[in-house]
């Protein structure tokens, strides 16, 4: 299966009925790293826990092969071209890289393209040091 660069986060959730509507519950880390935000509208895709037809693994059984799920795409000491394309709501400007990957980058601002070296690593999201603007 190909998953677009778009992507802004991936996780498991049940389906539920609550007051006549069918809900999908986005996980709290999601909102507090800045991947979705309430209120906006956003795409969603939902793919069937059920097998590995057309061969997309099912996620829990990819996670526990790996021991932690999907690795991040970057590496704490890594250098990074990244353009910035929105704000944090602490004003740190983000990029976005593999899969919709988070890096936040302070003291920068929208549109800027600037090289980064990678210095904290989590399972959502990264946080890089401006190494050289305007590149």
């Amino acid at each position: 299966m190909e998953i677009s660069e778009k992507l802004l986060c991936l996780f498991s959730a049940d389906v539920r009925e609550e007051d006549g509507e069918y809900v999908v519950k986005v996980p709290r880390r999601e909102v507090e790293t800045g991947s979705v935000e309430p209120g906006e509208t956003y795409r969603v895709a939902l793919i069937e826990r059920g097998g590995t037809e057309g061969g997309v693994a099912d996620r829990d059984d990819a996670a526990a092969s790996t021991g932690d799920g999907p690795q991040p795409p970057v590496e704490p000491g890594e250098m990074r071209y990244v353009e910035i394309e929105d704000l944090g709501k602490q004003g740190d400007g983000i990029a976005r890289v593999e899969r919709g990957y988070v890096i936040i980058v302070p003291d920068t601002e929208v549109g800027e393209r600037v090289k980064i070296e990678v210095t904290e690593v989590k399972s959502n999201f990264a946080v890089g040091e401006v190494i050289d603007e305007d590149v």
